[in-house]
C-alpha cells in the first residue's frame, strides 16, 4: 500500500509541470543531485518558487520565511534546519524530503506529499496539515501543537512519541 501510493503521487506530481518531468527524468537518468539553477535563483531572488522544481536540492539551514512553494518539486531536497516559517507548501512534493529540525511554524502544508519524509525534531506548531499525506513519514520529536491536521494520511507515520499510526492505510 505505502509503495502503491508512493508512486500514485509521484506520477500525479509529475504532471504538474513538463519541466518538473523533464528534470525529474534527467536527474534520475543521470543519477544527479542537482536542481533547475533557474528556479533555485528565483527563490532565493523573490522567496517564491511556485510550481518549481527544485529535485535533490541542498537548502539545509535555508531562511525560507514566508517563501511561497505552492506546488513547488521538492522531491529528496534537504531541507533540514531549514526555517520554513509561515512558508507556503500547498500541495508541495516533498516526498522523502529532509526536514529534519525545520522550522515549520505556522507553515501551510496543505494537500502536501510528505511521503516518507523525515520531520524528526521539525517544529509544526499552528502549520495546517489538512489533507497532507504522510505515509510513511517519521514525526519523532515533531511538535504538532495546534496543528491542522484534518484529513492528514497517516499510514506507518512515526508520531512525535515514537508510536506507529496505521489509521489512514
Amino acid at each position: 500500500m505505502y509503495e502503491q501510493r508512493l508512486c500514485e503521487v509521484w506520477v500525479l506530481s509529475m504532471k504538474l509541470t513538463l519541466t518538473a518531468l523533464t528534470v525529474a527524468a534527467t536527474m534520475f537518468a543521470n543519477s544527479a543531485s542537482a536542481f533547475v539553477d533557474d528556479d533555485l535563483q528565483k527563490l532565493k531572488d523573490t522567496g517564491d518558487c511556485v510550481e518549481c522544481a527544485l529535485f535533490k536540492a541542498i537548502l539545509s539551514g535555508a531562511n525560507l520565511r514566508r517563501a511561497d512553494l505552492n506546488r513547488a518539486f521538492l522531491f529528496q531536497a534537504n531541507l533540514n534546519e531549514a526555517n520554513l516559517n509561515e512558508a507556503n507548501l500547498r500541495k508541495a512534493n516533498l516526498n522523502e524530503a529532509d526536514l529534519s529540525e525545520a522550522n515549520l511554524i505556522r507553515a501551510d502544508l496543505s494537500e502536501a506529499y510528505l511521503i516518507g519524509a523525515n520531520l524528526i525534531g521539525a517544529d509544526l506548531t499552528g502549520a495546517n496539515l489538512i489533507g497532507a499525506d504522510l505515509t510513511g513519514a517519521n514525526l519523532n520529536e515533531a511538535d504538532l501543537t495546534g496543528a491542522i491536521m484534518k484529513r492528514v494520511i497517516l499510514c506507518n507515520t512515526t508520531m512525535p512519541d515514537g508510536s506507529v499510526i496505521y489509521s489512514g492505510c
